[in-house]
């Protein structure tokens, strides 16, 4: 009964890192599709070993590889999608698409923090945040991205006139800013 109940916790929280997500993808159904799965009742784990490709509503995750287990002396799960990168997709409430790449998602239940690592990207509504690690507290909506080394956080910010035109394609939209 546990594994059932961190397959479903882990296909479940996977679907619900956004506060601005489309409302109805929570009521979608979860598929995990993957090459094979083991599960490790004793150290109540299961991996899926890919290509695997979760997907619920407009959310969509491709990894290599996918883990859902406990942490050690606690009752927080955690996800860890991996992949060469892992990606993460979800069409928002105002239509526009959000997405995250590394080499590894991580999303801790307990805490609700997405952890991205390894050549880790951010975007939503064409602004962007890449750096060695991002973290993210879904329900605080605090984001903490680092470089190691001399390698450098980048923020990305489009100009609001971009974010204004909605569903217009890129190179319509220099034309409809300039005759505002």
């Amino acid at each position: 009964m546990k594994l059932n109940n961190l397959i479903l916790a882990c296909a479940l929280t996977l679907v619900s890192l956004g506060s601005t997500a489309k409302d109805n993808d929570l009521l979608q159904e979860v598929k995990i599709s993957a090459a094979s799965q083991e599960a490790d009742i004793k150290n109540n784990q299961i991996i899926f070993n890919g290509p695997v490709e979760v997907t619920q509503g407009s959310i969509k995750i491709l990894a290599d590889e996918l883990r859902a287990f406990n942490k050690e002396n606690s009752s927080g799960k955690i996800l860890v999608a991996t992949g060469n990168p892992a990606t993460y997709t979800q069409v928002m409430e105002n239509g526009r698409p959000a997405s995250a790449s590394a080499k590894e998602i991580r999303y801790e239940l307990s805490s609700r923090t997405l952890i991205l690592i390894g050549n880790a990207t951010l975007e939503q509504e064409g602004s962007q945040v890449t750096g060695d690690q991002i973290r993210y507290n879904i329900e605080q909506q605090q984001l903490i991205a680092e470089s190691k080394g001399n390698d450098r956080v980048i923020t990305i910010i489009q100009p609001e006139n971009y974010q204004e035109v909605p569903n217009t394609p890129a190179e319509e939209q220099p034309k409809q800013q300039e005759k505002q």
